[in-house]
């Protein structure tokens, strides 16, 4: 027998009354605001009532069933757990390729490829303007040569690679296909993702090189070419993480994430593309902050909307095209540099947010991020911890076990209501490069970063070892030191290349290049012939900024 909403009422103002007042009376609350991470003040009690309207198998639904909102397998983990796939990247492409080697020894299941500063703006290492950046972030990859060496042992055909690559990724995507070319890999058998989702760089991380019309178009011509020739790969994963990183809310990020996808679906829909030929390749990259229950109602709200705007909204037909499939990273922006230790403990929750949420893949920060690249113990660490929770917590045993928490789906539902009403006010600005343009983004962003950073600053907010819980002990830990000369044996194989390779065959690919580029067609063939013929990365870009041009941000204010 089900209470009807006026006996719970009733109930509740009875429970007050009777057993919470009485309790406040002996023992008050705490003296602090009851918020989440993204200042959302959380309710005392959370009862079927903060449901009403809500309807099961319309809005929650069964595991692997329309809208998702519990997962869109129906074995959750019973059948496979989710890919644990450590993001590294440091240095030259041989200390890269050992840590690579070193993390599928110790269980990683996936690769995850950082790239330096001078690749993700598209310039060789030795350019004037990258000069001191060499390897700082991430691996440095000027030419097909770097590639070669990055992937060296690496049995591409067997495991899924990531690549966290922006505005040069068609470009690096290419150097990835022409490896396994080489190698006499058939297209058709690699698996992976290129991050490749531009319209979060203008949001948020800044790491853009053209404007974003031309960006645009370059995601699609990506899009277009694995929809018919790299069949397994994801081209693009819209990224909420950088945009949480930049300070957004849980609610700007997930609105602002689903709303690039949107641009992207209707650039492709623009192109002529049938919606079931790429929506199945679409994925998506989460970020896994501290605030435990607000992350996994939002990866539960974001399935939901996705499910909805591709079913009702866009026509999609397969049910494929409705997932939301989505890799998830825990916080670097969470990280403390004081006390690094108890950044396993904030890394754990994460993790375990993200599980819970239905994650399909999933990287754990390293205890000393806050300091440098992680170390091989602090790494160790990190992937242990997600082994630990799918081995270890029991977590895995069920499917969606959080589903049906009165609170969870309460905040689900708040999250869809936010996020919808960003969409609203994205689409009266005239859509996503409109709202770039006039600064909106950085303008919401940059809000909701102040109000936290005050937060902080007030007392409002508790960080442990930063302003509760200090100590002042000095640092133990190891701090990872890289080749002092990688940098200039980067080098020396960037100029044999120039050196030794077919110059005529190399100039030919380039006016190849700027005439698709030109042309309006998909650049990606002209592309992977300038890869073949080993023009370097900054060759390659140098040609398209000089057809499409490079972007200046206007300043908000």
């Amino acid at each position: 027998m089900f209470e009807s909403q006026e006996q719970i009422r009733a109930a509740q103002e009875r429970w007050e009354q009777q057993t919470l007042w009485p309790a406040l009376e002996r023992a008050p609350e705490r003296n602090v605001r009851f918020m989440t991470t993204s200042s959302t003040p959380i309710e005392r009690l959370y009862t079927p009532r903060d449901l009403e309207g809500n309807d099961y198998l319309r809005d929650i639904a069964h595991p692997g069933e329309y809208p998702y909102t519990r997962g869109i397998h129906p074995t959750g983990y019973r059948g496979k757990v989710w890919t644990m796939r450590m993001f590294a990247g440091f240095g030259t492409a041989e200390e890269t390729n050992a840590r690579f080697h070193y993390l599928l020894s110790q269980g990683q299941t996936g690769l995850s490829i950082a790239f330096d500063m001078p690749t993700l703006y598209g310039r060789d290492t030795d350019h004037p303007l990258v000069e001191g950046e060499f390897g700082k972030c991430g691996v440095a990859v000027s030419s097909l040569a770097d590639m070669e060496i990055l992937l060296d042992g690496i049995p591409l055909e067997q495991v899924s690679t990531s690549m966290t690559i922006n505005s040069p990724a068609a470009i690096i995507w290419a150097m990835y296909l022409v490896v396994a070319e080489k190698r006499g890999i058939p297209w058709a058998r690699l698996r992976g993702t290129t991050q490749n989702d531009i319209l979060k760089e203008y949001i948020a991380q800044n790491e853009y090189i053209f404007p974003p019309e031309p960006s645009m178009r370059l995601v699609v011509d990506t899009i277009e070419f694995a929809s018919r020739h790299v069949p397994q790969w994801n081209p693009v994963s819209v990224s909420g993480y950088h945009i949480r990183e930049a300070g957004a809310t849980a609610a700007q990020e997930l609105a602002f994430t689903l709303a690039d996808g949107r641009a992207y679906v209707e650039a492709c829909l623009a192109r002529g593309l049938d919606i079931d030929t790429f929506a199945p390749r679409l994925s998506f990259f989460f970020n896994a902050h501290n605030d435990f229950f607000e992350e996994i109602a939002k990866y539960r709200a974001a399935r939901r909307i996705w499910a909805r705007l591709m079913r009702e909204t866009y026509g999609a037909r397969q049910e494929r095209s409705w997932w939301l499939r989505f890799h998830t990273q825990t916080a670097g922006c969470s990280l403390t540099a004081q006390q690094p230790e108890v950044n396993i403990v904030r890394t754990a929750i994460q993790a375990l947010a993200a599980v819970l949420g239905g994650t399909q893949s999933l990287h754990t920060n390293s205890m000393d991020e806050a300091l440098a690249l992680p170390s091989e113990k602090a790494v160790t660490i990190a992937l242990r911890t997600q082994q630990v929770i799918a081995s270890e917590s029991g977590v895995t045993n069920t499917v969606d076990p959080l589903g049906g928490s009165y609170f969870v789906e309460a905040l689900t539902d708040q999250m869809e209501r936010e996020a919808n009403a960003y969409f609203r006010a994205i689409d009266e600005q005239g859509g996503v490069i409109a709202a770039i343009r006039n600064g909106y983004f950085q303008r919401e962003i940059a809000d909701a970063a102040y109000r936290y950073q005050q937060e902080i600053d007030g007392g409002e907010r508790e960080i442990v070892g930063v302003n509760a819980y200090t100590v002042e002990a000095p640092l133990e830990i190891p701090i990872l030191a890289m080749d002092p000369e990688g940098e200039r044996k980067h080098v020396a194989r960037l100029n044999q290349v120039r050196r030794e390779r077919d110059q005529p065959r190399a100039r030919a690919a380039l006016a190849a290049l700027r005439a698709s580029a030109q042309s309006g067609e998909n650049t990606m063939p002209a592309i992977l012939d300038c890869v073949r013929a080993y023009c370097t990365l900054g060759e390659m870009c140098d040609v398209l900024r000089e057809v499409f041009g490079v972007y200046q941000e206007t300043v908000v204010v």
